[in-house]
Order: C-alpha cells, then sequence, then structure tokens
C-alpha cells in the first residue's frame, strides 16, 4: 500500500517595510495602516496563512464588519494570491458553512480559517481563535474591536492576536486613539513597500506609475488619506454629525412585521432617489421610512460606464419578478435630478412616473443635516443599511473613488468658507440623499401616472 504525496509547495511572498514587520510583532493588537495600494491586506493574509500552516489545530478569523463585502476584497486576495497553491493541491478546501457554523477553510492539518462579519456575529462570537483579521477596520466600534480579543483563547499558539488594516480617517477616530495610548500597536505601511508598485531597487514599476498617478488625481482629504497616508479631518466637512451610528447592519423592526425580500415590513412606505450619471456614477437609492418618519437606505445602485435602460433592467430584478409583477412595494416617489431624457427612459422601463427633485442644493442639505442630527428619542431620522449596495464597481474601487454613497459622505466638504455650496466632486450619492431627504421634509407630492410595461 502506497500513499499518494505531491512535491512540496512553492509561495512566494517578499514583504517589505511595515508589510514585513507585521510578521515579526507578536503584540496582542496591530494595526496595519497606511493609504490605498500599499499591501497591506495581502500582508496580514499571509501571516495568517502561515500561522495556520505552521501550528496544527490553529483557529483563525477572516472578518469584516459587513460579511457580504469579504467576497469582493478580502477573500479574493486570499484565493487568488495568498492560498492560491494550496487550494489547489487539496491542502486548503473551502467549507460553506451551517445554521451553527461560518464558512471557512480548512487545513489538512486540522487549522481553520472562519469567514464572517460582525452583521453576523453570533456564528464567529461562539468560537475561540488564535488569531483574527479584520479587513478595514476603522469602520468598526471599539466595542466590536474589544468583543473580538475576548475571542483569543484558542492557545494553540504561543501568542494570541488580533490584526487589522486600514486606510487611515478622522485623526479623532478611536482607532487612533487607541494606537496613540499604546493599546493597539500601530505599523505604517508606504507605497514603496509594495513589490507590485515598486521593485527591489526602489523603482517605480510601469504598473506603479499608473496606479500612482491614479491616486495623485485625487483632491484633499482623500488625496491626504489615501496617497499620503496621513489620520486627517476633512476641512469644511458638510455632515459633521455622521458617525458609525448612522450605519445599520438591518433595518430594526418588530419581529412579528410581514417583510419582503429587503426584510424591510411591507406596509413601511418606500421613496427612491435618482442621479443620473455615465462616466461618473449612476445612483438609484432605495429608501424606507418607518412609523416614526425615519428613513433608511436599504438598496442602492451606485455604478459608472452603463445606460440608463440597463441600470433600469437591474431596478426591475429587484424588485419585479419575471413576470413584470411587483415583489416589493412600489415606490410612492421616484424624485431624479433634471435629466428630461434619462427621466423618460427610466418611466418607460418601469411603468412609473418620476418627478424632479428638489432645485436648492441648500435646502437639501439642511434637511440631511438635521436628520443626521439626535431627534427628541435621541435617535437621528436617517441610516444606512451596510450592504444596501447592489453591486461594487471594481473600476471606482481601483481608482480609489467612492463606491457609495457611504464613501462620499466624509469627504462632502463645502467648497468655500462662506459655505455658498458643496465641491462638486464625488457627490452623486450626496445629491440623491438630498433629493430624498427635501422631497420627504419639504411636503413635495407628485402626480402619480402609470404606464403599461
Amino acid at each position: 500500500m502506497t500513499t499518494q504525496t505531491h512535491a512540496p509547495l512553492t509561495h512566494l511572498f517578499s514583504p517589505r517595510g511595515a508589510c514585513a514587520d507585521v510578521f515579526k510583532c507578536r503584540d496582542p493588537e496591530v494595526l496595519l495602516s497606511g493609504p490605498a495600494g500599499t499591501g497591506k491586506s495581502r500582508a496580514c493574509l499571509e501571516k495568517l496563512h502561515i500561522m495556520m500552516l505552521l501550528n496544527p489545530g490553529a483557529r483563525g478569523l477572516i472578518a469584516r464588519k459587513a460579511a457580504v463585502t469579504l467576497s469582493s476584497t478580502a477573500l479574493v486576495t486570499w484565493r487568488r494570491f495568498v492560498a492560491k497553491e494550496a487550494i489547489e493541491c487539496g491542502d486548503v478546501t473551502y467549507y460553506g458553512g451551517s445554521a451553527q457554523e461560518p464558512a471557512s477553510y480548512q487545513y489538512k492539518n486540522g487549522s481553520v480559517v472562519a469567514i464572517g462579519g460582525l452583521d453576523k456575529v453570533s456564528k464567529i462570537m461562539s468560537a475561540e481563535y488564535d488569531v483574527i483579521y479584520i479587513q478595514e477596520a476603522t469602520e468598526l466600534t471599539e466595542n466590536d474591536w474589544e468583543a473580538l480579543t475576548t475571542r483569543l483563547r484558542n492557545w494553540t499558539i504561543t501568542f494570541q492576536q488580533l490584526i487589522g488594516d486600514c486606510n487611515p480617517q478622522h485623526p479623532e477616530h478611536w482607532l487612533k486613539s487607541r494606537c496613540d495610548k499604546g493599546i493597539t500597536t500601530m505599523l505604517e505601511s508606504r507605497h514603496e513597500d509594495n513589490p507590485v508598485l515598486f521593485d527591489h531597487k526602489g523603482t517605480i514599476t510601469e504598473q506603479g506609475i499608473d496606479y500612482i498617478a491614479k491616486l495623485n488625481s485625487l483632491t484633499g482629504v482623500r488625496f491626504q488619506r489615501l496617497r499620503l497616508g496621513r489620520w486627517v479631518a476633512a476641512e469644511g466637512v458638510i455632515y459633521e454629525d455622521w458617525s458609525n451610528v448612522h450605519l445599520l447592519n438591518e433595518v430594526p423592526h418588530n419581529a412579528g412585521a410581514h417583510i419582503d425580500r429587503s426584510g424591510i415590513p411591507m406596509n413601511w412606505p418606500r421613496f427612491w432617489s435618482i442621479d443620473f450619471g455615465y462616466t461618473n456614477p449612476f445612483v438609484c437609492q432605495m429608501w424606507a421610512e418607518d412609523p416614526d418618519g425615519r428613513l433608511y437606505l436599504y438598496r442602492e445602485i451606485y455604478h459608472t460606464k452603463r445606460t440608463v435602460d440597463q441600470h433600469a433592467q437591474t431596478i426591475r430584478s429587484l424588485v419585479m419578478n419575471e413576470r413584470g409583477s411587483w415583489i416589493t412595494p412600489r415606490p410612492r416617489s421616484i424624485v431624479a435630478d433634471h435629466d428630461a431624457e434619462g427621466r423618460a427612459t427610466l418611466e418607460k422601463e418601469l411603468g412609473h412616473s418620476t418627478e424632479a427633485a428638489h432645485k436648492s442644493v441648500l435646502e437639501g442639505i439642511e434637511a440631511v443635516q438635521t436628520r443626521l442630527r439626535p431627534a427628541g428619542d435621541g435617535l437621528p431620522r436617517l441610516f444606512i443599511i451596510r450592504n444596501a449596495l447592489h453591486e461594487r464597481d471594481e473600476e471606482l474601487a481601483e481608482a480609489s473613488k467612492p463606491t457609495c454613497t457611504a464613501e462620499e459622505i466624509p469627504a462632502y466638504v463645502w467648497s468655500n468658507r462662506s459655505k455658498e455650496g458643496p465641491v462638486k466632486e464625488d457627490d452623486h450619492g450626496c445629491d440623491a440623499m438630498r433629493y430624498v431627504a427635501a422631497h420627504r421634509d419639504f411636503g413635495i407630492r407628485p402626480i402619480f401616472r402609470s404606464f403599461q410595461v
């Protein structure tokens, strides 16, 4: 009887700078911070992978605030570059999970790397780990971060570690404060650390020239954070009250409520807002309003390089069945920017009237500002659901541009000190958001027109 074995695997990875330092660090909490494209996620995942290989029976976790975002970010890097050879030869296999257990990658030596999000916390928080990797750690609350540290007690490895990576945010962020106090160790990466962008001699590569040029085209706080890696606040930020409080994992409602496939009670009215675009993003926001008048952005299309009729087909797939019958409540209103041709195409494709958005930019901004502040019950009146985005535009992501409304808001700033209007850049979701806020708060009512589809 013979045992089948395969030749030793060859896996090449040559980290530099902070991306190499993260391998040496054994501190309980480590944050790899830096501008976009420095190889932070790859380095953290490579460390996690090698720890599983060298320590049979070890347990790791790859997580993000919203589980759905992992499939297009960290797990792409994991499958294509980090665990590629081990997966191809069968040393690492994927397990889809169950009602009790999260999805995971399982190693022949007994190690396991679970996958999950803090939006489905029960599965991942019921287990113990040796190492936890959090992508875009700034999305978490400090309570999330500290709760994860309590799960580091598997002790198959001699040290237990919580590793996070992030692009810098505002300097008062709780994670930066944690690093300043010495609770979390911060390692700062640079573009020169990434061998794809700079060779071992420090010479920029062709790919590096292209990517750095994209980052150099950014402006304001996005340039400071994503190109230079600085923890800076946006000057003249418009929505000063915006915070993680406004980002929810799901829409809260009574357990017995009759809900549609979006998880929204059927009796909550819906309102859509549209900002047309082709080279710039086309934005369609679907909002629900609860009995107390709070608005929840529960579904969003935010994509470039598609025509209005193509977007209309995507919208139909979200709200209608194959026969053209609505499977979610019809919106009471669809408010859109003043593109007559775009509105006409959308009306024809959806069989639903639209109305021109309220024209005053400043009044719309004031309506959103008011809704972001706590009301009499201590809660704001506008929220965004974390997994609202229907499809991520990879071209926007590659260019380090916002890929959804929530990513626009922190850098949405006044064009001058007199606050005469916002900077007209990366504001397409913010435009759509002020359309719906103005519509609800200024009492505009459309004349409904029905169309045959």
